[in-house]
């Protein structure tokens, strides 16, 4: 019998369906074959990017020069450009501005590897810090609002190059996505004086029946409502809404338990494209009793189509339940 489930937060719908699909090798997804040849992401090719805003590289090397570790460059193809006024206008009914932000590529490794569970954990600590520092040095820009750090991992998740990397897209706006997070979350902590992502983080840990790994300062499950099969959040413990604000000991436990995460991922749907998102605050609203970052793994296994475009809902062939229990089956 198919199932209706109410996203507590934002309060979507999903229908979890799960006469279609059984376990994890239902799921067929094409393989991706190694793209050969010049990748302009690898070590010795650094001219072939915009000069880099942010390295950590051997103090003997030169910027845009080999000897890094994690590369951060302008996207050259990007979606907002960072010159200019936001020049805002009405035009009768319709709101528009110019198309100002930034567009930022964080490159994980000078070596050519395909995604980051191929890193070592601190190699891995060293990409989340990148995340962290470009962060903090974009919202000094009052044009800007937010800023969304996400991962596309395979051509059908929307990779154009497969060398692992991060995009960083800094905005004048904040997405409607987290707009309704936030105001589902101040909804709920306006009627019972705590945060929605705190409760659920202690009633995961209690049930244990949708928690994939949990580490001392992070739980990783699949939530409740999950939109897509194997959906994975990543939350912290400790109550935070402004990922730049994460602390040092925290950074170091991330690394290792989002590396898991993905590598339970990974061998469990052998590869699947995928594409994580870090949920943050806007720049200026600061830490907020009501709401709390994340990060949000979605496997690329289903298509969104008519029944989805027209009702909000989505359809999930797989329970959040039995999807962890598949996960937490992998040891990573």
């Amino acid at each position: 019998m198919p199932e209706l489930r109410r996203d507590p937060i934002i309060g979507r719908w999903v229908i979890i369906a799960t006469e279609r699909v059984k376990r994890p090798r239902d799921f067929r997804t094409e393989k991706q074959e190694s793209r050969k040849g010049f990748c302009p992401f690898c070590k010795g090719f650094e001219d072939k990017t915009p000069p880099e805003i942010l390295a950590y590289r051997t103090r003997d090397s030169r910027p845009n020069t080999p000897g890094w570790r994690v590369r951060v460059v302008p996207n050259k193809f990007p979606a907002l450009r960072i010159e200019g006024g936001l020049g805002k206008k009405g035009d009768g009914i319709y709101d528009l501005m110019n198309g100002i932000g930034a567009h930022e590529v964080i490159i994980e490794s000078p070596d050519h590897i395909v995604t980051n569970t191929e890193l070592s954990n601190e190699h891995m600590v060293e990409v989340l810090w990148a995340y962290r520092d470009r962060m903090i040095d974009l919202k000094k820009d009052s044009r800007f609002s937010y800023g969304l750090l996400f991962k596309n991992v395979g051509m059908a998740a929307g990779a154009s190059l497969e060398h692992a990397h991060t995009q960083l897209i800094v905005m004048p706006i904040v997405p409607r996505t987290v707009n309704a997070e936030m105001e589902g979350g101040r909804r709920f902590y306006n009627y019972r004086g705590r945060c929605i992502f705190c409760d659920m983080i202690i009633q995961e840990a209690a049930d244990r029946k949708r928690v994939v790994l949990e580490t001392e300062h992070y739980i990783s499950f699949s939530p409740f409502a999950a939109r897509f099969p194997f959906e994975t959040w990543i939350v912290p413990k400790r109550h935070s809404s402004c990922f730049e604000n994460i602390q040092k000991v925290e950074i170091e436990d991330l690394a290792e338990t989002l590396k898991r995460t993905l590598k339970k991922i990974e061998v469990t749907l052998e590869m699947p494209p995928y594409n994580y998102v870090i949920h943050t605050s806007p720049f200026d609203q600061g830490e907020l009793p009501y709401y709390h970052w994340h990060i949000e793994i979605i496997p690329r296994l289903t298509k969104v189509a008519g029944f989805e475009w027209g009702t909000g809902f989505y359809i999930n062939p797989v329970t959040p339940e039995d999807a962890a229990e598949f996960l937490g089956q992998i040891e990573a």
